[in-house]
């Protein structure tokens, strides 16, 4: 089983006076942010779809509705991205054999790109997958369940990065023709650029 951990934890504040709206609430493609996000997760071979949320959980909770994604909150939020995604590694279940954790401010990952990192997994033999696009690595990160526990302990003031500094011969990077893999939605500016992308690629009406 492939589990994904979407990081739906963040107080937007980056965003400014968008803040009060949560960016990962705001339009995006006839959906929001988030709602575009788990979508593609479902429609991928993803087994299960985990969303770690904080401060403005219930409107996330509401917004993702009937999907078959897992609410899990994270109490500890304002300690920083690391903690949700131990937070979603705890809530895993068992026979979880890889997770790959997802940016939830990162609308413009495709199934494809999910579905090639599971593949890339699987035929490389590592225990790590991640996307490159021009020698920058990006997300989703996918890495085994062996890892978890090192997670849970270790990497406090790096993150996930920490884990690939770890463990470099156990890194496979998958090389990607597109810039999606870096984009995420920070900054005002950040949502302009990722709606005017979508709008180039015809998904969008002006």
């Amino acid at each position: 089983m492939i589990c994904a951990i979407v990081l739906a934890a963040g107080e937007s504040r980056r965003m400014g006076a968008r803040a009060r709206c949560q960016k990962l609430l705001l339009p995006f493609g006839g959906k929001t942010v988030i709602t575009c996000v788990v979508d593609t997760l479902l429609n991928s071979l993803i087994d299960q779809v985990f969303a770690v949320t904080g401060r403005d959980g219930d409107m996330i909770a509401k917004e993702l509705g009937a999907r078959s994604v897992t609410i899990v909150n994270n109490p500890d939020y304002r300690s920083g991205m690391l903690s949700s995604v131990r937070c979603g590694l705890r809530s895993l279940p068992h026979d979880c054999r890889a997770v790959m954790v997802v940016l939830g401010d990162q609308p413009a990952i495709t199934s494809k790109l999910i579905e090639d990192l599971i593949q890339a997994f699987a035929t490389s033999r590592k225990g790590i997958a991640v996307p490159v696009f021009r020698g920058k690595r990006g997300h989703p990160i996918l890495f085994s369940s062996g890892y978890r526990d090192e997670i849970l302990t270790r990497y406090d003031n790096v993150g996930l990065r920490g884990l690939l500094h770890a463990h470099p011969d156990d890194v496979f990077e998958l090389t990607c023709s597109g810039p999606c893999v870096l984009s995420d939605i920070d900054y005002p500016e950040d949502y302009q650029r990722e709606l005017s992308a979508l709008r180039d690629h015809g998904r969008l009406k002006p």
